[in-house]
Parts: C-alpha cells; sequence; structure tokens
C-alpha cells in the first residue's frame, strides 16, 4: 500500500493513523522487517521524521515469506563488510521498477533483526541477473573510503561466463571506449576518447561444440561492460538477448562475480572474498 505524507509526523505514528485492522505491534513489526520505505528506501526507525510529499509504501507481501524473511547468502561478516552470493534475478539496489525486494533490503533486514536502528550502506552494484559477490559497507566513512578509490581497492574483480560458440583466440584482452544510447544500450567505440575507457582479459576455461566458460578479469569497471565486450568477439553472454544472444540453455543470464580481492582502505589488510561457481554452468559441458 502506497500513502502521502501532508504534514509532517513520525513514522510509527503515521503507520498507525494510516494502516487500519493492524495492531500497533503488528505495524512494529513491519518496520522491523524492513517491510516500510520512504521514497523507496527502507526505514525501520519508528521515530523517523516524515515530511510532506513523501511517499510511505507497506510491503503486505513481504510476511508471506518473499523477501522480508528471506535471508541473504553471506560469505563474509565483520565490523565493517558483510558480502553476500546475490542470486541471479535480484536488483542490487531500488529502480523505479522494483522498489521493495532487492539485495539491499535483505541485507538491512537480516541485520535489522539484531539491530533495528543498523544502517547498510551500498559500495558497488550487480547487474539484476548477475549472481555473485556483493558488498556492502556498515558505516558511511567505509563507504566513501572504499568508494573514492574503488579502482585501486578492488585489486580483483573475477567473473565467470558461459558464452555462445567457441572463441578462436582461447585468451586475450579487449579494450575499447563504451558510450550509451538513448535506449540506455551500451556499446563499444574503437575511438580513444570517445567514451568510457573499458578493458577486459579474459581466458576460456572450458568448451564444447556449442558453449564456452570464460574466467572475466576486470580492468575497469563500465556498466555492462564484460557483456558488451564478449558481444565484440562474436560470443555473447548465454541468456543475454540485450547483446545478441540466441540461446539461454540457463534460464538466466551465464554471468556469475566470483572473485573480489580488496585491499581495506585503513588497514591495508588484503580480504579474498569467493562465491561458488553455479552448478547449472557446469552442466552445460557435461
Amino acid at each position: 500500500m502506497t500513502f502521502e505524507v501532508v504534514q509532517p509526523c513520525q513514522l510509527l505514528d503515521f503507520l498507525l493513523l494510516n494502516i487500519k485492522g493492524k495492531s500497533r505491534n503488528n505495524i512494529k513489526s513491519f518496520l522491523s522487517r524492513g517491510q516500510v520505505s520512504v521514497n523507496g528506501t527502507i526505514k525501520t526507525q519508528f521515530d523517523y521524521l516524515l515530511r510532506p510529499g513523501q511517499k510511505v509504501y507497506v510491503l503486505y507481501s513481504a510476511t508471506r515469506g518473499k523477501s522480508a524473511e528471506e535471508s541473504p547468502d553471506i560469505i563474509y561478516e565483520d565490523d565493517d563488510f558483510i558480502v553476500i552470493n546475490k542470486p541471479a534475478g535480484l536488483v542490487s539496489v531500488a529502480t523505479d521498477k522494483e522498489r521493495i525486494y532487492t539485495a539491499y533490503t535483505m541485507v538491512l533486514q537480516y541485520m535489522s533483526r539484531t539491530n533495528p536502528k543498523i544502517r547498510v550502506f551500498v559500495v558497488h552494484r550487480l547487474d539484476r541477473d548477475t549472481s555473485g559477490i556483493l558488498l556492502f559497507a556498515k558505516s558511511e566513512k567505509i563507504k566513501n573510503a572504499l568508494q573514492d578509490k574503488w579502482g585501486e581497492l578492488a585489486t580483483e574483480r573475477r567473473y565467470i561466463a558461459v558464452v555462445e560458440g567457441q572463441l578462436k583466440e582461447k585468451s586475450g584482452t579487449v579494450k575499447s571506449w563504451l558510450r550509451q544510447t538513448k535506449t540506455l544500450v551500451m556499446y563499444s567505440s574503437n575511438t580513444p576518447g570517445d567514451g568510457l575507457e573499458a578493458i577486459t582479459e579474459y581466458k576460456v576455461l572450458k568448451e564444447n561444440e556449442s558453449y564456452s566458460m570464460v574466467d572475466i578479469q576486470l580492468k575497469t569497471g563500465r556498466k555492462n561492460q564484460i557483456r558488451v565486450h564478449l558481444k565484440d568477439l562474436g560470443h555473447s553472454v548465454v541468456g543475454d538477448k540485450k547483446y545478441g544472444a540466441t540461446t539461454n540453455p540457463l534460464n538466466r543470464l551465464g554471468l556469475h562475480a566470483c572473485r573480489l580481492t580488496l585491499t581495506h582502505p585503513f588497514s591495508n589488510q588484503t580480504l579474498i572474498f569467493n562465491a561458488q561457481i553455479p552448478g547449472s554452468f557446469d552442466a552445460c559441458f557435461k
């Protein structure tokens, strides 16, 4: 349900006034489970001050288990970070089409079970249909330090892709300058400076008559970079109709973020995170 704020009010009081047939405890549970958002951002604080013009969204379906009760697949957690293995089909953060069921929401809900006032910060993103390693910060200080030097601190970003056909060159580097069309589709330019520089290293791990499994090393992190560069090689990622794929043997995009090596911005400690390759990827080669 959606409600519009017409006068300043604390969030809990606003919900009590607008949601009929629910007890005070029921409504508190909506907040603690992350089922309430304001202008698309999850809010769990009972005393959050609302301003006129804001929109409050209440997700009743979460109590039936789609998102609020679902725990993230946690790879690593400490006082600074929480790292999850994001499933394919889940957006990293809220979009115009999906405001509630996101990786960010899932992590916030998980953490708010022990601390309703906890905050989580987005550091980077994965495409909706890409699975694998997604890192969140537990403080704004850590988030800012990582984002300010992400290209330096994220020293290794590896992906596994299942692509159509057999690559002629079994390893190599693709370099181009990426631009975006008015319809939000990325494409390569070979003219230096004509867009954002993008560099991708690749190596074929296994292949059969129909598909190849490719190890990808990102040297830059541009939007849709891997998908565009593999299309440029003539071997689109399976399931990637947007970038030229004609097959979909996995019933999903064949792209998985499998490894992230990170230098802690303050301690200089090296952290290595791994996410196991989905079994369905290997099944294409049996």
